[in-house]
């Protein structure tokens, strides 16, 4: 008999689930500015990234939009912005979704001629998808890190050759923003990884029993 688990019950999953409800809003809203043709886009959405950038001087947002300067060095920075419009967003989709449904549990299951109950068996069919997402999410928010720590202080040296600077307070947002987008992929990735190889090898024990019976 199956029933299923609330994700209340599944503290890794609710985590997951919460993280790609919030991603949603802050892609469509702020990252893929860039992407949108000022045309089409509403002034009330376009204000948004500049109150943004405004705040936190984002070297990255300000930088690919072209609001501290030339946006052609920010090109990779587009790239990424692309692939979380074509990839990521579904995923956020499609994750919330399959973690919603997530886990049900059976009274019983066998393996290998013993009885377990309470067995969970998961959602499988996202966990190749997540882990697929946090191992390429966690790639290229690395280098975005690396730029918000090697921006340079705002300092009168910086004022003066009009070089992009952050105070500390607005550096200490940035990375206040940008490492959960970074460690939560990064748990991401370990945990499908480890979820995927124990189906691996339960489906290679049950197939070895099958063999010896």
């Amino acid at each position: 008999m199956y029933t299923a688990i609330p994700i209340t019950s599944r503290p890794l999953d609710l985590i997951y689930f919460a993280f790609f409800l919030v991603h949603i809003p802050a892609t469509l809203l702020i990252d893929l500015q860039a992407l949108y043709p000022p045309s089409v886009t509403p002034y009330f959405i376009r204000a948004l990234p500049q109150l943004y950038v405004q705040m936190s001087n984002d070297p990255l947002i300000g930088g690919v939009l072209g609001m501290l300067g030339d946006s052609q060095p920010f090109v990779w920075f587009k790239t990424f912005l692309a692939i979380e419009a074509l990839f990521q967003l579904p995923v956020f989709v499609l994750g919330a979704r399959g973690l919603w449904r997530g886990e049900t549990s059976l009274s019983c299951i066998c393996l290998k001629r013993q009885c377990m109950p309470n067995q969970k068996l998961d959602s499988r069919s996202i966990y190749v998808l997540l882990l697929i997402y946090g191992a390429s999410t966690t790639t290229t928010t690395l280098p975005c890190l690396s730029v918000l720590l090697t921006t340079p202080i705002t300092s009168a040296q910086t004022i003066t050759d009009r070089v992009v600077s952050v105070t500390t307070s607005q550096r200490l947002l940035l990375l206040s923003s940008y490492i959960p987008f970074f460690v939560i992929p990064l748990v991401m990735t370990i945990d499908m990884a480890s979820r995927l190889s124990k189906l691996v090898t339960t489906g290679i024990d049950a197939a070895d029993d099958k063999k010896s019976s």
